[in-house]
Order: C-alpha cells, then structure tokens, then sequence
C-alpha cells in the first residue's frame, strides 16, 4: 500500500502555521492531521471547530481529523467535513460508531475508527464493513512526546494478518504516537501505512521541515 504521512500540525509552533503549511504543500504531503480533543476523553484541549475552519481554507492538503471526543456523535456536524478527507472517531468515545462512521462517509469522507493502546483489535471487527481505516494510537491519546508502547507493533501486525486475511486488505492502518524514523520503519514493516508525524520526525530538532519529511519518506519506505 502506498506510504502516506500525516504530520500533526498541533506539534508546530502557531506564529509558523502559514509557512509550515506552504512547506508540507510544496513537499506533497498526503494529509494534515488535526487533533481535537475536548479535555473529557483526553486530559487536554486542542483545536476547536472554527480553527480547522481557518486551516481548511488555508492549504490544499485534505485534512485527517482525529476526533478525540466523548460522544462523537452529538459533535459530528460541528466540523464541516469535506469530501476526501479522513475522520477519526474513538471506539471508546461512544456507542454509537457505526452511525458516526455512516455519517462521515455520507458527506463523501473516509471514516475511521481509532483504538487506545489497551483496546483489543478484536473489538473493531464489526466495524470493518463501515469504515477505511484504522487508526492505531502507539501512545495513550492526549499528549504529544510520549514513547512508543512496544506492544502496539504487534498490535499493528496482527491487524495487518487480520484484515488481509479477513478481505479488509485494501483499509488503511494509520499510526499515531512517537512515530520516529526508526519507529516509522519498525511500523511500516509490521503493515502501517499512514504515519501520523511529530516531535520524533517531521518536527525533529536539527532538521528542517523538508528534511524531517524527506528522512521521514525514506523510513517509512
């Protein structure tokens, strides 16, 4: 499957968002993660509805909105979603997954459902028919600059055997956590093809934008 990148644009600074966005379009980048977080599911906040409003209107690059909300689907219709872009939605947030995945796909999005570290990948299965991909967190949801779970690189293949193995081969696993250059490749081996990028990678320290990306590409591969 084709090797995709997602960076969060929540591990940016917000005074270089208009630059940074400019650079990520210059270097193709698939999609741009944006993590919503409602300090209820997770223990902090990040990007409401009319910031990823201002961002839509700014980039060309479709948006991968990872919903990190209690009850998604009271909050679905508070985003505007656009055909072509990927929404998450937590497993865990809600007993209502199928009909917030219908709704995605209805306005011509592709749905997805994300799972914690500690949620089986057994509890997603009824789910396969209704969404386009799986998102797996390799840390607990809410902060950026956690390490990796090690457990979840199994995780992340087991997945990968089940689908296949299942007639799911053509969704997409998306991974998000510490995806750093030796993860992004410990991880593309074991089946993930969409690599959520931050602190570890794209934002690294002593790189550029462009050459996170590019190092970021290579690993992946």
């Amino acid at each position: 499957m084709k090797k995709m990148i997602s960076p969060s644009l929540m591990c940016g600074n917000i005074f270089d968002y208009e630059k940074t966005l400019r650079v990520f379009e210059e270097e193709k980048i698939e999609y741009l993660h944006i993590d919503v977080m409602d300090g209820h599911f997770v223990p902090n906040m990040q990007f409401g509805t009319d910031t990823i409003k201002q961002i839509r209107a700014n980039t060309s690059i479709p948006l991968d909105i990872h919903l990190m909300v209690e009850k998604p689907e009271e909050k679905l219709e508070w985003f505007d979603i656009k055909e072509g872009e990927y929404v998450s939605i937590h497993l865990e947030a809600g007993v209502h997954a199928q009909k917030c995945l219908a709704y995605i796909r209805s306005k011509g999005a592709k749905p997805m459902i994300a799972i914690s570290p500690s949620t089986p990948i057994c509890m997603i299965e009824p789910l396969l028919d209704d969404c386009d991909g799986i998102l797996v967190m390799t840390v607990n949801p809410g902060f950026a600059g956690q390490k990796l779970i090690p457990a979840c690189v199994k995780k992340v293949k087991d997945l990968r055997k089940m689908l296949d193995e299942g007639g799911y081969s053509h969704l997409d696993i998306e991974v998000d956590g510490n995806i750093s250059f030796e993860n992004a490749k410990i991880l593309s081996d074991a089946g993930a093809n969409i690599f959520v990028a931050g602190t570890s990678s794209v934002y690294k320290k002593g790189y550029t934008l462009a050459e996170g990306i590019a190092e970021l590409r290579r690993s992946a591969e």
